[in-house]
């Protein structure tokens, strides 16, 4: 499978469904969750379908593809169960989103694979086992939400923002990065940069949880982090790399990182100042589209295109 033409194109139909349609009643923060099950997951996993997989990687890479569909048309049963037709129990939805949990946790044996084959020497594939890992950290928060389960004392929309953490910036970021490395000539900074970006989405995760000065911390090193790789792929990787769509969808990825961080800063000042009308919603909207839509969709297309193979 090159290009995951019939996931993603059935995968985006129902997407849009999810997100225009009133009969699924998703809320904002479920329906990204649908993109994520449906559009980014397959895209992630055609990125690691090669021949260079070891015997073991093959294996689990052969039954990730066979059991993806299963595994999302449950997560998507499952969140209907609990929102489109209101089950009064959670262990309807509860149980039906065990399947994606199984499934990420087959993700992340993937990520502890590449792990076991070049351990800690090859620090770009340190960077995509731990974002291939994180997933995983995703679908226990999705069961948990499921299951409404108080974890901590937390609301279960607290489960719902974890989830949507670890399936987007959590994952997809030390992949992205990890996907420059092995395209780039090795500096000295690409080591801190895998380090932080491991460390960085626990520290927002702990602080979410715990901590609202933890939380500030690791979203501030995590977003300096994304910012040196945008930079680094527009200055440096965009200019060599041959493919046309490569060129662009990387292009984009990258400048939706600064239209993010310029959304938040005019958003800030807006509240302060008061000049429009502009509530949470509006801006989780704008912000979670350029996220899902922008960087990380954009992202993977452009990776896609050029996919890096593994450096001997």
């Amino acid at each position: 499978m090159k290009f995951p033409y019939l996931p993603v194109v059935i995968g985006g139909i129902i997407t849009m469904a999810a997100f225009t349609m009133e009969y699924f009643q998703f809320e904002l923060i479920e329906q990204f969750l649908v993109f994520a099950f449906w559009v980014m997951v397959p895209l992630v996993l055609s990125l690691f379908d090669d021949k260079n997989q070891t015997k073991a990687q093959l294996q689990v890479h052969f039954w990730l593809n066979r059991l993806y569909f299963p595994a999302a048309f449950l997560a998507f049963a499952s969140m209907m169960a609990s929102t489109t037709w209101q089950e009064e129990h959670t262990m309807i939805p509860g149980a039906l989103s065990m399947g994606w949990l199984f499934f990420t946790l087959l993700i992340a044996v993937y990520g502890l694979l590449i792990l076991r084959e070049k351990g800690f020497s090859s620090i770009e594939e340190v960077a995509i086992a731990a974002g291939l890992i994180y997933f995983f950290f995703g679908g226990i928060w999705y069961s948990l939400y499921q299951f409404e389960v108080h974890l901590f004392h937390l609301a279960p929309k607290m489960s719902a923002l974890s989830a949507v953490h670890f399936h987007y910036s959590s994952s997809m970021v030390p992949i992205f990065i990890g996907m420059l490395g092995r395209v780039m000539e090795k500096k000295k900074w690409y080591q801190w940069l895998v380090v932080i970006d491991i460390v960085g989405p626990i520290l927002i995760a702990f602080g979410i949880l715990f901590s609202r000065t933890v939380e500030v911390i690791g979203v501030t090193i995590f977003a300096v982090n994304i910012t040196i790789y945008s930079t680094y792929v527009l200055m440096k990787v965009r200019n060599n790399v041959d493919q046309r769509n490569a060129r662009i969808f990387l292009s984009i990825s990258s400048l939706a990182v600064y239209a993010i961080m310029l959304v938040g800063l005019a958003y800030g000042i807006n509240k302060k100042l008061g000049l429009f009308p502009i509530s949470v919603a509006d801006m989780v909207l704008v912000y979670g589209t350029l996220h899902a839509g922008g960087f990380v969709l954009c992202g993977l297309l452009g990776w896609l295109a050029v996919k890096p193979g593994v450096k001997a």
